[in-house]
Protein backbone atom coordinates (compact mmCIF):
# COMPACT_ATOMS: atom_id res chain seq x y z
CA UNK A 1 0.00 0.00 0.00
CA UNK A 2 1.57 3.30 -1.14
CA UNK A 3 1.13 6.62 0.54
CA UNK A 4 0.86 9.64 -1.74
CA UNK A 5 3.05 12.58 -0.71
CA UNK A 6 1.70 15.81 -2.12
CA UNK A 7 4.14 18.66 -2.74
CA UNK A 8 1.93 20.84 -4.94
CA UNK A 9 0.75 24.19 -3.61
CA UNK A 10 -2.73 24.27 -2.13
CA UNK A 11 -5.46 25.43 -4.47
CA UNK A 12 -7.62 28.47 -3.54
CA UNK A 13 -10.58 26.44 -2.16
CA UNK A 14 -8.14 24.54 0.09
CA UNK A 15 -6.50 27.83 1.06
CA UNK A 16 -9.88 29.11 2.20
CA UNK A 17 -10.39 26.07 4.43
CA UNK A 18 -6.90 26.51 5.84
CA UNK A 19 -7.52 30.23 6.46
CA UNK A 20 -10.68 29.27 8.35
CA UNK A 21 -8.70 26.87 10.54
CA UNK A 22 -5.96 29.44 11.18
CA UNK A 23 -8.58 32.05 12.13
CA UNK A 24 -10.11 29.73 14.74
CA UNK A 25 -6.70 28.89 16.17
CA UNK A 26 -5.72 32.56 16.42
CA UNK A 27 -9.01 33.60 18.03
CA UNK A 28 -8.78 30.85 20.64
CA UNK A 29 -5.15 31.48 21.64
CA UNK A 30 -4.42 32.41 25.28
CA UNK A 31 -4.29 36.17 25.81
CA UNK A 32 -0.70 36.22 27.11
CA UNK A 33 0.56 34.15 24.20
CA UNK A 34 -1.32 36.38 21.78
CA UNK A 35 0.04 39.56 23.35
CA UNK A 36 3.65 38.31 23.43
CA UNK A 37 3.53 37.27 19.78
CA UNK A 38 1.95 40.63 18.94
CA UNK A 39 4.85 42.49 20.56
CA UNK A 40 7.19 40.42 18.41
CA UNK A 41 5.22 41.26 15.28
CA UNK A 42 5.36 44.98 16.04
CA UNK A 43 9.12 44.73 16.48
CA UNK A 44 9.47 42.68 13.28
CA UNK A 45 7.54 45.23 11.21
CA UNK A 46 9.65 47.99 12.78
CA UNK A 47 12.80 46.13 11.71
CA UNK A 48 11.53 46.12 8.15
CA UNK A 49 10.79 49.84 8.48
CA UNK A 50 14.31 50.54 9.75
CA UNK A 51 15.75 48.64 6.77
CA UNK A 52 13.48 50.56 4.39
CA UNK A 53 14.32 53.97 5.90
CA UNK A 54 18.03 53.27 5.62
CA UNK A 55 17.79 52.23 1.97
CA UNK A 56 15.53 55.19 1.11
CA UNK A 57 18.17 57.53 2.55
CA UNK A 58 20.37 56.88 -0.47
CA UNK A 59 18.68 59.66 -2.42
CA UNK A 60 18.63 62.32 0.32
CA UNK A 61 20.56 65.61 0.20
CA UNK A 62 21.94 66.92 3.49
CA UNK A 63 23.60 70.20 4.46
CA UNK A 64 27.15 69.92 5.72
CA UNK A 65 28.27 71.69 8.90
CA UNK A 66 29.93 74.48 6.90
CA UNK A 67 26.65 75.23 5.14
CA UNK A 68 27.44 73.58 1.81
CA UNK A 69 25.06 70.98 0.43
CA UNK A 70 26.37 67.42 0.43
CA UNK A 71 24.47 64.81 -1.60
CA UNK A 72 24.43 61.12 -1.01
CA UNK A 73 24.42 58.79 -4.00
CA UNK A 74 21.05 59.31 -5.64
CA UNK A 75 18.89 56.85 -7.55
CA UNK A 76 15.82 57.47 -9.72
CA UNK A 77 12.63 57.84 -7.67
CA UNK A 78 10.98 54.64 -8.91
CA UNK A 79 14.07 52.52 -8.35
CA UNK A 80 14.51 53.90 -4.84
CA UNK A 81 10.87 53.08 -4.06
CA UNK A 82 11.29 49.57 -5.45
CA UNK A 83 14.37 48.87 -3.35
CA UNK A 84 12.66 50.35 -0.29
CA UNK A 85 9.66 48.07 -0.80
CA UNK A 86 11.76 44.95 -1.29
CA UNK A 87 13.74 45.44 1.91
CA UNK A 88 10.61 46.31 3.92
CA UNK A 89 9.46 42.74 3.19
CA UNK A 90 11.81 41.69 5.99
CA UNK A 91 9.06 42.59 8.45
CA UNK A 92 6.32 40.31 7.13
CA UNK A 93 8.80 37.53 6.36
CA UNK A 94 9.77 37.51 10.04
CA UNK A 95 6.10 37.54 11.06
CA UNK A 96 5.10 34.67 8.76
CA UNK A 97 8.15 32.44 9.04
CA UNK A 98 9.18 33.31 12.59
CA UNK A 99 5.62 33.15 13.91
CA UNK A 100 3.96 36.26 15.31
CA UNK A 101 0.57 37.97 15.57
CA UNK A 102 0.05 40.95 13.25
CA UNK A 103 -3.17 42.96 13.45
CA UNK A 104 -3.41 43.65 9.73
CA UNK A 105 -2.90 40.02 8.75
CA UNK A 106 -5.35 38.92 11.46
CA UNK A 107 -8.12 40.80 9.67
CA UNK A 108 -8.38 37.51 7.75
CA UNK A 109 -10.05 36.03 10.86
CA UNK A 110 -13.19 37.45 9.21
CA UNK A 111 -13.20 34.24 7.12
CA UNK A 112 -13.68 32.06 10.22
CA UNK A 113 -16.13 34.60 11.68
CA UNK A 114 -18.28 34.60 8.54
CA UNK A 115 -18.40 30.80 8.70
CA UNK A 116 -19.71 30.98 12.26
CA UNK A 117 -16.64 29.27 13.71
CA UNK A 118 -15.44 32.36 15.57
CA UNK A 119 -17.69 34.69 17.55
CA UNK A 120 -17.63 38.46 17.14
CA UNK A 121 -16.34 38.76 20.70
CA UNK A 122 -13.45 36.35 20.06
CA UNK A 123 -12.49 38.11 16.84
CA UNK A 124 -12.54 41.56 18.45
CA UNK A 125 -10.64 40.21 21.47
CA UNK A 126 -7.87 39.04 19.14
CA UNK A 127 -7.78 42.32 17.21
CA UNK A 128 -7.64 44.49 20.35
CA UNK A 129 -4.97 42.45 22.14
CA UNK A 130 -2.86 42.12 19.00
CA UNK A 131 -3.22 45.80 18.08
CA UNK A 132 -2.00 46.86 21.53
CA UNK A 133 0.84 44.35 21.43
CA UNK A 134 1.87 45.54 17.97
CA UNK A 135 1.93 49.11 19.29
CA UNK A 136 4.18 48.13 22.20
CA UNK A 137 6.60 46.28 19.91
CA UNK A 138 6.69 49.01 17.27
CA UNK A 139 7.13 52.03 19.51
CA UNK A 140 9.53 50.12 21.75
CA UNK A 141 11.71 49.38 18.73
CA UNK A 142 11.50 53.04 17.69
CA UNK A 143 12.77 54.07 21.15
CA UNK A 144 15.59 51.53 20.99
CA UNK A 145 16.56 52.73 17.52
CA UNK A 146 16.62 56.34 18.71
CA UNK A 147 18.92 55.53 21.64
CA UNK A 148 21.23 53.65 19.27
CA UNK A 149 21.72 56.92 17.32
CA UNK A 150 21.50 54.99 14.05
CA UNK A 151 19.60 57.96 12.67
CA UNK A 152 22.92 59.86 12.54
CA UNK A 153 24.19 57.53 9.81
CA UNK A 154 24.88 58.97 6.39
CA UNK A 155 25.70 62.39 7.84
CA UNK A 156 22.19 62.55 9.26
CA UNK A 157 20.52 61.40 6.03
CA UNK A 158 18.83 58.47 7.79
CA UNK A 159 17.35 60.75 10.43
CA UNK A 160 16.21 63.28 7.85
CA UNK A 161 14.51 60.54 5.85
CA UNK A 162 12.75 59.33 9.01
CA UNK A 163 11.55 62.88 9.70
CA UNK A 164 10.27 63.37 6.16
CA UNK A 165 8.44 60.02 6.18
CA UNK A 166 6.74 60.84 9.49
CA UNK A 167 5.88 64.37 8.34
CA UNK A 168 4.25 63.11 5.13
CA UNK A 169 2.13 60.62 7.07
CA UNK A 170 0.78 63.04 9.69
CA UNK A 171 -0.12 65.55 6.97
CA UNK A 172 -2.42 63.10 5.17
CA UNK A 173 -6.10 64.02 5.12
CA UNK A 174 -8.67 61.66 6.64
CA UNK A 175 -10.11 60.36 3.35
CA UNK A 176 -6.73 59.80 1.64
CA UNK A 177 -5.49 58.02 4.77
CA UNK A 178 -8.50 55.68 4.76
CA UNK A 179 -8.13 54.98 1.03
CA UNK A 180 -4.39 54.33 1.32
CA UNK A 181 -5.09 52.05 4.30
CA UNK A 182 -7.63 50.07 2.26
CA UNK A 183 -5.18 49.61 -0.61
CA UNK A 184 -2.35 48.68 1.74
CA UNK A 185 -4.08 45.93 3.68
CA UNK A 186 -5.68 44.51 0.57
CA UNK A 187 -2.15 43.73 -0.58
CA UNK A 188 -0.93 42.66 2.87
CA UNK A 189 -3.81 40.22 3.34
CA UNK A 190 -3.38 38.91 -0.20
CA UNK A 191 0.25 38.23 0.70
CA UNK A 192 -0.80 36.36 3.85
CA UNK A 193 -3.57 34.59 1.90
CA UNK A 194 -1.03 33.33 -0.66
CA UNK A 195 1.22 31.95 2.08
CA UNK A 196 -1.64 29.58 2.92
CA UNK A 197 -0.85 27.80 -0.36
CA UNK A 198 2.82 27.38 0.54
CA UNK A 199 4.56 24.07 1.10
CA UNK A 200 7.96 25.46 2.10
CA UNK A 201 9.63 28.45 3.70
CA UNK A 202 10.85 29.63 0.29
CA UNK A 203 7.25 29.48 -0.99
CA UNK A 204 6.13 31.74 1.86
CA UNK A 205 8.89 34.29 1.26
CA UNK A 206 8.13 34.38 -2.47
CA UNK A 207 4.41 34.90 -1.78
CA UNK A 208 5.16 37.86 0.49
CA UNK A 209 7.67 39.63 -1.75
CA UNK A 210 5.67 41.32 -4.50
CA UNK A 211 2.49 42.38 -2.64
CA UNK A 212 4.50 43.95 0.20
CA UNK A 213 7.08 45.57 -2.07
CA UNK A 214 4.17 46.88 -4.13
CA UNK A 215 2.34 48.58 -1.27
CA UNK A 216 5.49 50.21 0.06
CA UNK A 217 6.65 51.39 -3.37
CA UNK A 218 3.21 52.86 -4.07
CA UNK A 219 3.12 54.71 -0.73
CA UNK A 220 0.12 52.94 0.82
CA UNK A 221 -0.52 53.20 4.57
CA UNK A 222 0.01 50.37 7.08
CA UNK A 223 -1.16 51.09 10.62
CA UNK A 224 1.42 48.92 12.38
CA UNK A 225 4.31 50.23 10.28
CA UNK A 226 3.14 53.75 11.12
CA UNK A 227 3.46 52.86 14.81
CA UNK A 228 7.19 52.87 14.08
CA UNK A 229 7.54 55.43 11.28
CA UNK A 230 5.79 58.31 13.07
CA UNK A 231 7.16 57.81 16.62
CA UNK A 232 10.76 57.57 15.39
CA UNK A 233 10.23 60.89 13.61
CA UNK A 234 8.78 62.36 16.79
CA UNK A 235 11.66 61.07 18.91
CA UNK A 236 14.18 62.61 16.52
CA UNK A 237 12.28 65.90 16.32
CA UNK A 238 11.91 66.24 20.08
CA UNK A 239 15.14 64.74 21.41
CA UNK A 240 17.89 64.75 18.75
CA UNK A 241 20.94 66.80 19.69
CA UNK A 242 22.08 70.04 18.13
CA UNK A 243 24.82 68.22 16.21
CA UNK A 244 22.21 66.37 14.18
CA UNK A 245 20.26 69.53 13.35
CA UNK A 246 23.36 71.48 12.36
CA UNK A 247 24.47 68.60 10.14
CA UNK A 248 21.25 68.55 8.14
CA UNK A 249 20.89 72.33 8.22
CA UNK A 250 17.40 72.31 9.74
CA UNK A 251 15.68 72.76 13.11
CA UNK A 252 12.71 71.10 14.86
CA UNK A 253 10.65 74.15 13.85
CA UNK A 254 10.86 72.94 10.24
CA UNK A 255 8.50 70.08 11.20
CA UNK A 256 5.58 71.87 12.93
CA UNK A 257 2.98 69.32 11.79
CA UNK A 258 4.86 66.43 13.37
CA UNK A 259 3.05 66.00 16.70
CA UNK A 260 1.63 63.17 18.80
CA UNK A 261 -1.84 64.45 17.95
CA UNK A 262 -0.95 64.13 14.29
CA UNK A 263 0.14 60.54 14.97
CA UNK A 264 -3.28 59.68 16.39
CA UNK A 265 -5.02 61.48 13.53
CA UNK A 266 -3.11 59.29 11.09
CA UNK A 267 -3.54 56.04 12.99
CA UNK A 268 -7.34 56.17 13.24
CA UNK A 269 -8.21 56.46 9.52
CA UNK A 270 -5.37 54.17 8.44
CA UNK A 271 -6.52 51.47 10.87
CA UNK A 272 -10.09 51.82 9.61
CA UNK A 273 -8.88 51.51 6.03
CA UNK A 274 -6.77 48.47 6.90
CA UNK A 275 -9.80 46.70 8.38
CA UNK A 276 -11.88 47.42 5.28
CA UNK A 277 -9.12 46.30 2.92
CA UNK A 278 -8.22 43.09 4.73
CA UNK A 279 -11.50 42.15 6.37
CA UNK A 280 -13.89 43.06 3.56
CA UNK A 281 -12.06 43.17 0.23
CA UNK A 282 -10.00 40.04 0.90
CA UNK A 283 -11.45 37.91 3.72
CA UNK A 284 -15.15 38.46 3.06
CA UNK A 285 -14.74 38.12 -0.70
CA UNK A 286 -12.85 34.82 -0.50
CA UNK A 287 -15.32 33.50 2.07
CA UNK A 288 -18.19 34.36 -0.28
CA UNK A 289 -16.48 32.66 -3.21
CA UNK A 290 -15.30 29.46 -1.55
CA UNK A 291 -17.06 28.92 1.80
CA UNK A 292 -20.47 30.59 1.62
CA UNK A 293 -23.24 27.97 1.93
CA UNK A 294 -25.12 27.55 -1.32
CA UNK A 295 -28.81 26.74 -1.65
CA UNK A 296 -29.61 23.44 -3.27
Amino acid sequence: MSTEIRIDALLPPEMATHAEYVGVRKAEAPALTMFTLAILAGAFIAMGAIFATTVASGSVAVRAVDGAMAYTTGLPYGLTRLLTGIVFCLGLVLVIVGGAELFTGNNLIVIAWASGKVTSRAMLRNWIIVYIGNFVGSIGTAALLFFSQQYLNGSGAVGLTALNIAKAKVELGFIPAVALGVLCNTLVCLAVWMTFSARSTIDKIAAVLFPIAGFVAAGFEHSIANMYFIPIGLFIRDYAGSEFWSTIGMTPADFPSLTWGGFVNNLIPVTLGNIIGGGVLVAAVYWAVFLRPTKK
